[in-house]
């Protein structure tokens, strides 16, 4: 009896369109087993049965050639032939690329559909595929779709009854290509006809000078669009919850509790000025909240919403395809822009992204790039608060500042490190106009997920923050560490307690900046090195896993070089 069914097809044909098509939005996502690849899982009611639809990692082949497209191939070779279905998703604009996998899952005698999708991309491309003819010679179903409008979907769902093995004809790797020449000379027929302008953008997107203009311009409008999103949500919705709402109800436990007290400590924190303020208490209750949901989360919302809009358009691998001399100087290539990328979300969906790397190296001088060059939203969020206060120009040198640092430290990590970087081979889909349903399905699971990760990591730490607070423990640090903050830094010693703690969590230790009254140099160096050093916790946890206790230690060792040689120099230099 068929349980499952596998939806496979190469990166870019539309396959997790057509998947959430198919079992909606109540899916689940886990990583296979011994590794940090993601297997989206749904359900789908036919008739009577619910069966399971796995959603598979993209691949070329069943010759996996990365860890993304081992997970695939095992997935598909664990389970009895005879209890699941394949539905190969293939884009009608590549017809030929995309058959041979689809050759390759009939020559292992699978059970299978063939969804030929992008019906609508093909038509404008001034191409036709006789789907009648491809049937007959493949010897299984095809369904033509559109996922993005879903044409054809309930026709394809319709048809998972009819799937069956294909005609096996015992072909080679070289025999298989040959095959295909015939399959697509005898099905598909190709017009003239004018470029449109959808298809003169693409080209000049990929071109260097007006590609540079183009993606300069897009991710201007990226970071305008984020911070105005960002900063809309904060003003109209979070902070009118927080102190309109939630503010008044602190207010009440905090006299149930005398005002005072270590359980008053913990949960309200300090009183400024006889008052709970939400940036400066340091409670569980009132500054952990109102950090991560206020602060942080408007601009995480905001991100991951211009970032999925980039992906589905298809504009990110056009932007690695500009790139990728720069990257090559620093010892990746342009591919490694998806990863740096979501790092500005976080860094750790940053670096578990940088498994699409091919080599060791590669994966290292990403990773150390990521979690020293590039400031996760959360941070960004506090240098937006903190920074802005006093002029655009701080905020733009402090990037400008870390951009410096993320290109001589890949330099230097690309001139000692052994090995080499090998070339990655991009697909570069059409653009499209992405689908609102999709769009919002990848931003709650973003959404969430950042959620369930950060929220209790930031009560945990200002839970620590807090007992070492009151039994000023700090005050310990500080004096030992005072010489060096305050001789090669500038800054008093009361901001090691924020440093030490950006360890942590940033943007706790960004928070707790705030009530120092610092000088704006004073504040620029210190987030500068709250930049440069790891993100949290959960940074460090994730680079371990990834690369083990040898590369996590060489990198701390990066990143005290960095901070200590940063900071100084900053401290000579400005005035």
């Amino acid at each position: 009896m068929i349980k499952k069914i596998f939806l496979i097809g190469n990166p870019n044909v539309g396959k997790s369109v057509v998947f959430s098509r198919m079992t909606g939005v109540q899916v689940e996502v886990s990583n296979y087993p011994g590794t940090t690849i993601d297997i989206t899982k749904g359900f789908l009611k036919l008739g009577e049965e619910e069966l399971e639809v796995i959603d598979l990692p993209g691949t070329y082949s069943l010759e996996p050639s990365s860890k993304a497209e081992e997970v695939a191939v095992s997935l598909l070779k664990k389970e009895p032939h005879d209890s699941f279905i394949v539905i190969s998703v293939i884009d009608s604009t590549n017809l030929e690329r995309n058959l041979y996998l689809t050759l390759q899952l009939i020559e292992e005698g699978l059970k299978l559909i063939v969804c030929l999708n992008m019906c609508d991309d093909m038509l404008h491309r001034g191409i036709n595929i006789d789907i009648a003819r491809l049937e007959e010679l493949l010897g299984v179903p095809v369904i033509s779709t559109c996922a993005v409008t879903g044409v054809g979907i309930k026709f394809l769902i319709d048809r998972i009854k009819d799937a069956k093995t294909g005609i096996k004809k015992g072909l080679n790797h070289k025999h298989l290509w040959e095959e295909i020449g015939r399959i697509v000379s005898a099905v598909q027929q190709l017009s003239h006809r004018h470029h449109t302008f959808r298809e003169l953008l693409e080209d000049a997107s990929v071109r260097p000078l007006s590609g540079f203009f183009i993606a300069s311009g897009v991710l201007y409008l990226s970071f305008k669009i984020v911070r105005f999103i960002g900063e809309a949500l904060i003003n109209k919705v979070f902070d009118p919850f927080f102190f309109n709402i939630y503010h008044p109800l602190i207010e009440k436990l905090s006299y149930g509790l005398g005002r005072e007290g270590f359980l008053h400590h913990l949960l309200i924190g300090d009183l400024i000025s006889g008052k709970i303020d939400f940036k400066q208490s340091m409670g569980i209750l009132t500054t952990a909240p109102y950090l991560e949901l206020a602060m942080v989360l408007p601009y995480i919302i905001a991100f991951y919403f211009v970032l999925s809009i980039l992906e589905d358009t298809g504009f990110l691998p056009r932007l690695a395809i500009l790139l990728d001399n720069l990257f090559h100087h620093l010892g990746l290539h342009g591919y490694a822009i998806i990863p740096m990328l979501l790092g500005f979300g976080c860094n750790v969906p940053g670096i578990l992204s940088t498994r699409i790397l091919e080599s060791r190296r590669e994966r290292f001088i990403a990773s150390v790039l990521i979690s020293i060059g590039v400031p996760c939203v959360a941070l960004q969020a506090m240098i937006f608060g903190i920074l802005g206060g006093f002029s655009g120009f701080y905020v733009t040198s402090l990037y400008l500042v870390m951009f410096m640092v993320w290109i001589i430290l890949g330099a230097i990590l690309n001139r000692f490190l052994k090995g080499y970087s090998p070339e990655f081979i991009i697909e570069i889909p059409p653009y499209r106009l992405p689908p609102c349903k999709m769009l919002l399905t990848k931003l709650f699971i973003r959404i969430k997920g950042f959620i369930i990760e950060a929220l209790p990591i930031v009560l945990l730490a200002v839970l620590v923050v807090n007992i070492l607070i009151f039994f000023k423990a700090f005050d310990y640090v500080a004096n030992i560490f005072s010489p060096i903050i305050q001789g090669l830094f500038g800054l008093p010693k009361e901001t090691v307690t924020a440093l030490t703690i950006g360890l942590i969590r940033k943007d706790v230790a960004a928070g707790m900046l705030i009530p120092l009254s610092l000088s704006p140099k004073q504040l620029f160096i210190s987030v500068v090195l709250l930049s440069v050093s790891f993100p949290c916790v959960a940074t460090f946890v994730v680079f371990l896993k990834e690369l083990g206790w040898k590369a996590l230690l060489a990198s701390i060792a990066i990143m005290a070089i960095v901070g200590f040689s940063l900071g100084t120099i900053l401290n000579l230099i400005i005035p």
